[in-house]
């Protein structure tokens, strides 16, 4: 295949996954725009082990469609056990791997790399991938209650995590400048990166965990880009681009959505003794109302409503009520009450699972 073939092929899938991505940002494309994204990652599969030559060696063929067998049949067995409501710490799960992924490709790059950008790209994605596969198992643990879901802050906490940013990047320097011994370098580095990310990941409340989701997702592609500039692959680097990028972006409209910041977040400065104290005070207010007011019965305020919008959050995902919800909405319309929903975009347990929990229970994508 001729280079500017390739770079044509490049710059065309590059596009079909931002389509993708576009037609996932609404309910009715959705579908559509996943398919297309899957499709579009196929070919570059393929269009990668042809460009370079992958295919030439019968046993590299071998090899990898055994692997790809094996990975298709996880990937069934998956979606077909997995439940709804256990979808966020798949998702998490999912992220690490492919932050495995790309550790694997740059830590082996750092033994072939024959340039100082080739050694430094290298070791770059291996210590963001290692980051982002331990970050995930972590994310993971807490959103299927294995590990405790409050935050856990060490003694030292912050320290400790800059005392690992510090030895990282002397890491890097050492590894540019020093040409320390390769393996026990290398191993430092992944013990290194594995214990940020824990450090990272641990830290984070149970209920910012959607955008500690969206975070790892978007550190996934950022280091699949950085291993694709160790191998001189672009295709490899616009894709992981396209990742980062989205994700982060999703990232920043979630904090904002919050109204907090990342930085607050990842310290694990949530709000909740803020709206524990709010809640408190509402309940004093509500105890110096006139006694002598009428309480409505909550059955009349129904039979009477006209319109009503019902606000699922993080206890609808938790119990799985989303069935007992689609039930109140159809009582609610046999009574002529026009019956709305209203989504917080960090309600749930991951961006878009109170989307997902509704579909499930047959609310209709309009409402």
């Amino acid at each position: 295949m001729e280079p500017l073939v390739y770079y044509i092929i490049c710059a065309f899938l590059s596009i079909t996954v931002l389509i993708g991505i576009a037609l996932m940002s609404k309910v009715k494309t959705a579908i559509i725009g996943n398919i297309l994204s899957s499709v579009a990652t196929l070919i570059a599969i393929i269009v990668t082990l042809l460009y370079f030559g992958i295919l030439s060696d019968k046993w590299t063929i071998y090899t990898i469609f055994v692997c790809l067998f094996v990975g298709s049949i996880i990937g069934l067995i998956l979606a077909q056990k997995v439940k709804m409501i256990q979808m966020p710490q798949l998702v998490a799960t999912l992220n690490g791997v492919g932050g495995a992924a790309s550790a694997l490709v740059g830590g082996a790059a750092i033994f072939s790399a024959n340039a100082t950008f080739e050694l430094a790209t290298a070791t770059l994605a291996l210590f963001v991938g290692t980051l982002t596969f331990t970050g995930s198992l972590i994310a993971a643990g807490k959103l299927a209650n294995i590990i405790d879901g409050r935050p856990v802050v060490w003694k030292g906490h912050t320290a400790l995590m800059s005392t690992s940013i510090s030895l990282l990047l002397f890491i890097l320097i050492a590894f540019l400048f020093f040409n320390p011994p390769m393996l026990l370098t290398t191993i430092v580095a992944i013990f290194m990166s594995a214990f940020l990310g824990i450090g990272i990941a641990i830290r984070v409340g149970g209920a910012d965990m959607p955008i500690t989701i969206s975070l790892l997702n978007s550190f996934s592609g950022v280091a699949a880009a950085i291993a694709g500039l160790a191998i001189n692959d672009i295709l490899l680097v616009s894709i992981g681009g396209i990742v980062g990028s989205s994700g982060l972006l999703l990232t920043q409209i979630m904090c904002k959505s919050m109204n907090s910041s990342l930085s607050k977040i990842l310290q694990g400065k949530t709000s909740v003794s803020k709206v524990v104290h709010n809640e408190e005070k509402k309940a004093e207010d509500v105890g110096h109302v006139n006694e002598k007011s009428k309480e409505v019965p909550v059955e009349e305020i129904l039979r009477s409503a006209k319109k009503a919008i019902i606000v699922p959050g993080y206890g609808m995902a938790i119990a799985q009520a989303q069935h007992l919800v689609k039930q109140l909405a159809d009582i609610l319309e046999c009574n002529g009450c026009e019956v709305k929903y209203a989504i917080h975009p960090v309600a749930g347990r991951m961006p878009g699972h109170m989307n997902v929990l509704l579909a499930e229970a047959d609310v209709s994508y309009e409402q």
